[in-house]
């Protein structure tokens, strides 16, 4: 089984996608997505970025190696009488099943950074996009004191190490590492800018709620919660991200929640 495929398919991620619609919606507009453009958004979820794409007028492939997320969004964009998206299962380390040159822009926004083999990640996101297109990815920045990089950071502690040879997805919000693997994709490095960015968690409950939708829901906080159970540390888990998420909370409001979280925008001129 491919571990990344099961972890994403663990639990439920369109209920954390649920509180990053609007944020999703905000970067769309920011990135210059425009009619009759045809977008791939690898690494898609449930389409938080791919169906506010679609409804500027291009024309959107959303890619994830999650079959439930897939199903999801193929859901979403039915319900909504989308026609110009749609989702399919694939791995942003291996896109055999996609042509050289297809698309005017490539969008991952916290998605390809968690595949593995990240120079492969960087050579196919550069082939499939045409000369003169744009990729623009979203991810987190390790060490970063907002909340997602605190998640990733707390659920890491509590889990046995990786197997040997992983590489962190953090490492995707280091300039230099992200350098590195598009100039080895043919990438040079005055085509590539990077700039600091936010997206807002929005959620009609409370912090502490929040937290247990992330243990319920979200992969890496899952087995994080897991691990700590077989170690009598789950209750130490729990309060250490309750701690992190109240202190966060920026609702005015112990009975909502709004959090944001910094993260590295890249953007790459092919």
């Amino acid at each position: 089984m491919n571990a990344n495929k099961a972890l994403w398919e663990k639990g439920d991620f369109t209920r954390i996608a649920a509180t990053m619609r609007e944020s999703g919606e905000e970067l769309v507009a920011r990135i210059g997505v425009t009619s009759g453009m045809k977008v791939l958004d690898l690494g898609c979820g449930d389409g938080t970025t791919a169906l506010p794409e679609a409804k500027t007028g291009a024309e959107v492939l959303g890619v994830d190696i999650a079959q439930n997320l897939v199903a999801a969004g193929n859901k979403r964009v039915q319900e909504q009488g989308i026609t110009n998206c749609r989702f399919q299962e694939g791995d942003a380390s291996n896109l055999s099943e996609l042509a050289d040159n297809s698309f005017d822009m490539l969008v991952s926004i916290f998605g390809a950074m968690f595949a593995p083999k990240p120079f492969d990640v960087a050579k196919e996101m550069v082939r499939v996009t045409k000369p003169g297109g744009k990729i623009v990815m979203g991810n987190w920045i390790p060490g970063d004191p907002t909340l997602v990089a605190q998640i990733l950071k707390i659920s890491s502690s509590y889990t046995p190490p990786p197997p040997e040879g992983f590489i962190s997805p953090m490492t995707w919000g280091v300039e230099d590492h992200v350098t590195e693997r598009f100039g080895n994709a043919g990438i040079a490095k005055e085509n590539i800018s990077f700039t600091r960015d936010t997206y807002t968690f929005n959620a009609p409950y409370s912090p502490t709620e929040f937290v247990n939708m992330f243990k319920t829901y979200y992969g890496p906080t899952m087995n994080a919660f897991d691990a700590a159970e077989k170690n009598g540390k789950a209750a130490e888990l729990q309060q250490e991200l309750e701690t992190l998420f109240n202190s966060q909370n920026k609702s005015g409001s112990a009975n909502s929640t709004s959090i944001p979280a910094t993260f590295l925008r890249v953007t790459v001129h092919c």
